[in-house]
């Protein structure tokens, strides 16, 4: 069976190894996970599992195999150890709405010539021959709250209740993380 489990963003430290190498690292709360649905090829047209941690729900794929012995309300156990490769998934924090320099790292214009309030500006946004403006321009918008995966992230501790994973994770403290095991 694949080996994953959902847990919540609790903070970020330092940790330091025993030759004295500091790390930064993040500490998410692993909870008791319970099945709440189960997936079917037939029924869905895919096999997977729902898993439920407080009013959150998150599906993992699974195979046919995996599934037969699972039912709904059974709790899964993880089984994770220091040095496991694993892949976080969360959903980033919402910055609002922001102008393309901050959200796509353009220029902006000059402060010069006689130009007064032009720092942000996204310049043209049309072409010569268009009357339109083309799809997927890059322009001014809501940025964050995506949904983030974040790969080959190292277990450096698993506490009770706790692991402590090298680097950083998606969204804000309290945020509802996925981890596999890769």
């Amino acid at each position: 069976m694949k080996n994953f489990a959902l847990g919540t963003k609790k903070q970020m430290l330092s940790f330091f190894t025993s030759d004295g190498v500091v790390i930064p690292a993040t500490v998410i709360e692993i909870k008791p996970l319970k099945i709440v649905e189960l997936r079917t090829e037939e029924k869905n047209g895919y096999n997977a599992i729902v898993a439920g941690l407080g009013s959150q729900r998150k599906e993992f794929k699974m195979s046919v195999d995996e599934l037969k012995d699972l039912k709904v309300g059974d709790e899964i156990a993880i089984k994770l150890a220091a040095g496991d490769k694993i892949k976080v998934t969360g959903i980033s924090k919402g910055k609002g709405f922001r102008g393309v320099v901050k959200r796509h790292g353009f220029g902006g214009g000059r402060r010069t010539h006689g130009q007064k309030h032009s720092e942000n500006e996204p310049g043209s946004i049309g072409g010569g021959l268009r009357t339109r403006v083309p799809k997927g321009m890059r322009m001014a918008g809501r940025m964050g709250g995506d949904t983030i995966a974040v790969r080959n992230l190292k277990i450096l501790e698993v506490l009770p209740e706790a692991l402590l994973i090298s680097g950083a994770v998606p969204g804000n403290r309290g945020t509802v993380l996925k981890i596999e095991a890769l």
